[in-house]
């Protein structure tokens, strides 16, 4: 079907916010559309939102204001909100009433039916679907948009964890698993069209497969994705530390395209914080992960996530979390002031922290981590590197632009014929945040 309309997808938050912004670009081509940049000349943008903290909820709401005046030059432009701003309870109501010029609301269980809310659309009408559970059926749509170098992949759905800050169970649900033969043929279409990056997804991927019987767990997973013939490597994201088996390390240590990586976050390093924030683990035993993956991959890189001034945070509790960042010498951590999210239980929390000390204190954190990621790239500096070349650098165009295996960037001069291929890249010089290299050869 060729209709020659335009659409601009527009993706806030998470990875896996940004998959389904694939998911819905997909099913939009399917359907005649073909992507675009180009908002003013776009005949469908669709939001795909975020809801986790407040500051990204603030910057989905002044998008909507702009797509209002785009809208005014633009009649015919149709207008698709969706994502877990829009699955938040009690949350539609209030939207449709700040903005009615919205064409389809769609909350997260309910992407697979895009292209039947389309319709209607595109018939003048107006729609808003919002499911409060999701549906079997939802397993039944797992596109990814075809034609790129790196792809994620959802391989589950949901979360049970329930950490008192998140909103995510309310509104993704619960685990849902799907299934690993249709993983791998996803993964296998995708390598057809040009892939050869893959980053499996999931709240938390380390319990994917728990209700499969007979039994198959992520480790499972993971050796059978190694296999797909003309994929390169292979990264997953996010790994809850309760449940990071020694199996699960070990397969990493023997899978050919399995990337040395482990992104798992901490939170906080007080013990105290974490029984608040109902992470199931202590520091001791995220400690005892941490030197389990050191004694079967010395190699590996460890990243993680960090929130500051979550309620009840003392000013021990945060020295006790700069301790942790001291012993672990992440690579790179993602740092972040703790926000209210209504409906979780620590926005009803006793002991809110000042805006001022958070502040402060995340400034505190960045500086150190800033410093530890510095010293991690400065140790690589005369070391070769298998890197992906995964295009021009952002910054100077004339340069390329790709990652180790340990997700480090670096920036090296090559010719664009390298892109998708793997080169082995000699680093002359680091920054916190960027490797600069030279070509040793290509693989």
């Amino acid at each position: 079907m060729k209709t020659g309309k335009k659409v601009v997808t527009i993706a806030y938050g998470c990875q896996m916010s940004e998959r389904d912004a694939e998911t819905l670009t997909e099913i939009t081509r399917q359907e005649g559309y073909e992507r675009s940049e180009d908002l003013e000349n776009a005949d469908l943008v669709i939001v795909n939102t975020c809801c986790v903290r407040e500051s990204a909820e603030n910057k989905i709401l002044g998008k909507i204001g702009e797509l209002k005046k785009l809208k005014e030059r633009n009649p015919n432009l149709k207008i698709a909100i969706s994502g877990c701003m829009v699955q938040q309870p009690g949350s539609i109501d209030r939207l449709r009433k700040r903005a009615p010029f919205i064409d389809i609301w769609a909350g997260t269980h309910n992407l697979h039916n895009f292209s039947d809310l389309l319709h209607q659309a595109e018939h003048g009408g107006k729609v808003a679907e919002v499911w409060l559970k999701p549906k079997a059926t939802l397993e039944s749509t797992p596109l990814a948009e075809k034609g790129k170098l790196q792809a994620n992949i959802n391989i589950m759905y949901g979360c049970d964890n329930f950490c008192s800050y998140c909103i995510v169970p309310h509104v993704r649900g619960r685990e849902r698993s799907r299934k690993p033969e249709e993983i791998i043929q996803e993964i296998k279409d995708l390598v057809t069209s040009g892939c050869r990056e893959v980053t499996l997804l999931g709240q938390n991927v380390n319990s994917y497969g728990k209700e499969f019987s007979p039994a198959y767990d992520f480790a499972d997973l993971l050796m059978d994705v190694d296999q797909i013939p003309d994929l390169l490597r292979i990264r997953f994201i996010t790994s809850h530390p309760k449940d990071l088996s020694d199996k699960l390390i070990e397969t990493v240590a023997r899978g050919q395209k399995l990337c040395e990586h482990f992104h798992l976050p901490i939170q906080s390093g007080s013990n105290f914080i974490l029984q608040r924030m109902n992470r199931k683990y202590t520091r001791e035993y995220y400690l005892s992960r941490v030197e389990k993956i050191r004694e079967i991959l010395p190699q590996a890189r460890i990243t993680t996530d960090v929130i500051v001034g979550f309620p009840g945070e003392s000013e021990e509790d945060f020295e006790q979390t700069l301790e942790m960042m001291d012993l672990v010498q992440y690579c790179h951590a993602f740092t972040f002031m703790y926000s209210k999210r209504s409906g979780t239980l620590a926005a009803e929390m006793e002991h809110q922290i000042p805006l001022d000390v958070k502040k402060r204190r995340l400034q505190k954190l960045m500086s150190v981590q800033n410093q530890q990621s510095l010293k991690w790239r400065q140790k690589m500096i005369g070391k070769t590197y298998e890197v992906l070349v995964e295009g021009p650098s952002r910054t100077n165009t004339e340069r390329l632009t790709g990652r180790t295996r340990g997700y480090e960037l670096v920036v090296f001069n090559g010719s664009s014929e390298l892109v998708g291929s793997l080169v082995n890249v000699k680093i002359i010089d680091a920054s916190s945040f960027t490797l600069t290299g030279e070509i040793q050869g290509s693989k």
